[in-house]
């Protein structure tokens, strides 16, 4: 079927096919990929976009001694190919089958794991210097993209192996997208490299001049690299990258093997940091994923042969957030919302396109995002930032320091929160109840179905406090009827009697009515009660449960420790009681699988809490 890929080898095996091989190679591993990827779902057109460019990072390096760390490591599904892994695609992002990002625990070729973005050049940095400290020979390669680069943390690492003049190789991979359309001045300067093509053509010509003049001395040789550099500032303003203290080597074709492979051998040679500026098409060889790379970003199951997907009819809590923001902001003009690179996963695209003024990307920025809301809520706006939970961690200080101590009204859609099954430990929203709980002045609510989304909205934006409203990706199982009037820290008793209370958050509410459903059919009552406020926590009704003697199981969608049956517990230690309580959640990092796999083994569906239950009766 693949008549290269399927007789491919090991590692060392590109460095021995011929020019022509390595474009046939190509094409079939584009082919393998949108085949696979159709069936299990994953990251495709990031993938596409790198064929070339992974191919000639193995055929120059030897990763049994090189390393190289993936920005993000969505885009490692080449690499996974050429390091052994081509027969693992049929279990790509399933449960107990291979990651989507690199794993060390799948292959020793997985030097260091990734997930979120901007990450990469730190590590490989870090990596570089522990080479150097021990007296090593290796080359380290970081690979990111342009839209990783909008990100502190990368811009932070720039600056320090720019100033300590490390050997490091970074491959800039240019496809103008992150997910969405990369935005901000970053984006604008490297679209001016882009577009400057004839900076290259100048600065080679210098230096072909240069080398044909013989015996100059050392104060014609400063004059001339004086006058060089002073070319490059005139061709390509600012000179971001050299001016930082890294040699520039681009823009390149990302899709040309013979002009990468040339440059990477010469990337080895620079005795610094060297950044290698590649142009790719993210989608490429795919029509339908290079005509829309956003919905081929990450994708379920798919038709390859006209790239469409099974779409659900379904209300889903994003787009019932989407909504309702947008009724909201019709009647209230001081209502601004704020994404991180993800506009359309978020449900805001629709405010976006009514609100343009209103509505702000700031890139892959989280932390930014977060203090950008501050300012704007103290100067009278209602700043709502719809994030994934899994990357608003990534802004912990700036909730604290800039939000909570001063008691700022920023509301916070986080979306995302609990299980998202394939994509893993680095995306599963399993932390924020327990950071988020922690913090002074904060309010968290946790809508039970996706109509509570918009009652709950309403009421953060009347509050003088930050408001974090957590929910689930995807939409509801079981039908509940939504609180109409929601009063702080006020719980909702919703069905059932007897001497043990289910206390649940979010979606997890919808999993203790079917477990009192089967404990109904064994002749078991429980009380069933929504706990909309996870902070702050209803102590009347606790207090009133304790005075019954009534058993308590908290159920939430996070990791036991500091979530919210932590601070149940801890109140409930302060009262004279003689009750049991049961906290039900997540102990560690959660793998990659499908949400309803995930749940039964940490005994999170219906039947897991049924059966906690049946351990308190005994």
């Amino acid at each position: 079927m693949y008549s290269l890929l399927d007789n491919y080898k090991d590692i060392n095996h590109i460095k021995k096919m011929s020019f022509q091989e390595k474009i046939e190679m190509a094409k079939e591993i584009r082919k393998f990929l949108i085949e696979e990827v159709s069936k299990t779902g994953g990251h495709l057109a990031s993938n596409l976009g790198v064929v070339e460019l992974t191919m000639c990072l193995f055929d120059v390096f030897d990763f049994n001694k090189d390393k190289i760390v993936w920005d993000v490591g969505h885009q490692s599904y080449v690499h996974k190919i050429l390091t052994g892994r081509k027969n693992k695609f049929n279990t790509l992002r399933q449960f107990g089958g291979m990651s989507g990002f690199p794993k060390s625990c799948e292959s020793k070729y997985d030097f260091f794991q990734t997930g979120h973005s901007s990450t990469s050049i730190s590590a490989a940095l870090g990596i570089a210097r522990a080479r150097d400290i021990q007296n090593k020979k290796y080359d380290v390669v970081a690979v990111i993209g342009d839209g990783a680069l909008t990100g502190g943390m990368a811009l932070e690492a720039l600056n320090d192996v720019g100033y300590r003049k490390t050997k490091l190789i970074i491959i800039l991979n240019d496809n103008q997208m992150s997910i969405a359309k990369n935005v901000g001045g970053v984006s604008k300067y490297l679209n001016r490299l882009r577009l400057d093509p004839k900076y290259n053509k100048f600065k080679q010509d210098i230096e072909n001049t240069i080398k044909k003049i013989p015996n100059i001395g050392n104060g014609m040789a400063k004059y001339l690299e004086k006058f060089k550099n002073g070319i490059k500032q005139m061709v390509v303003p600012g000179m971001f990258f050299e001016d930082m203290g890294l040699k520039y080597l681009g823009p390149i074709d990302g899709h040309n093997i013979k002009e990468l492979t040339k440059v990477l051998n010469l990337s080895k040679k620079i005795n610094g940091p060297v950044v290698i500026h590649v142009i790719t098409k993210k989608g490429k060889g795919y029509e339908f994923a290079e005509k829309n790379p956003g919905k081929f970003h990450g994708i379920g199951p798919f038709n390859c042969s006209n790239g469409e997907i099974a779409v659900s009819s379904s209300e889903t809590y994003s787009k019932a957030f989407g909504k309702e923001v947008v009724k909201l902001a019709e009647k209230d003009n001081r209502i601004v919302a704020i994404t991180a690179a993800m506009r359309d996963g978020t449900g805001l695209k629709n405010f976006s396109d009514k609100f343009p003024d209103r509505f702000f990307d700031v890139g892959i920025a989280e932390q930014h995002a977060v203090t950008l809301c501050g300012g704007m809520a103290k100067e009278g706006l209602k700043p709502i930032f719809a994030v994934y939970s899994t990357f608003l961690q990534r802004a912990y200080d700036q909730l604290i320091h800039d939000i909570c101590i001063q008691k700022l009204p920023v509301t916070f859609a986080v979306d995302r929160a609990g299980i998202v099954g394939a994509d893993g430990e680095t995306h599963q929203g399993i932390f924020d109840l327990s950071y988020l709980t922690q913090m002074p002045n904060m309010i968290v609510m946790c809508p039970k179905c996706t109509d509570e989304i918009a009652c709950m909205l309403k009421f953060a934006l009347k509050q003088n406090a930050p408001v974090a409203i957590r929910y689930p990706r995807g939409g509801d199982s079981v039908y509940l009827n939504p609180i109409k009037n929601l009063k702080l820290g006020k719980w909702e008793k919703l069905i059932g009697n007897g001497k043990i209370a289910l206390i649940a958050e979010g979606k997890m509410l919808q999993h203790a009515i079917l477990a009192r459903e089967k404990l109904i059919d064994l002749g078991i009552d429980v009380i069933v009660i929504n706990a909309c406020f996870a902070k702050p926590i209803d102590k009347e009704m606790l207090e009133d449960l304790v005075k019954k003697n009534i058993n308590i199981v908290t159920i939430e969608d996070n990791v036991i420790r500091g979530g919210m049956g932590s601070y149940i517990l801890e109140y409930i230690n302060t009262l004279d009681n003689k009750v049991k309580v049961l906290n039900l959640g997540y102990k560690g990092f959660v793998q990659h699988g499908k949400p309803d796999i995930l749940y039964k083994l940490y005994g999170l569906d219906a039947d897991g809490i049924k059966n906690s239950v049946l351990k308190i009766c005994k």
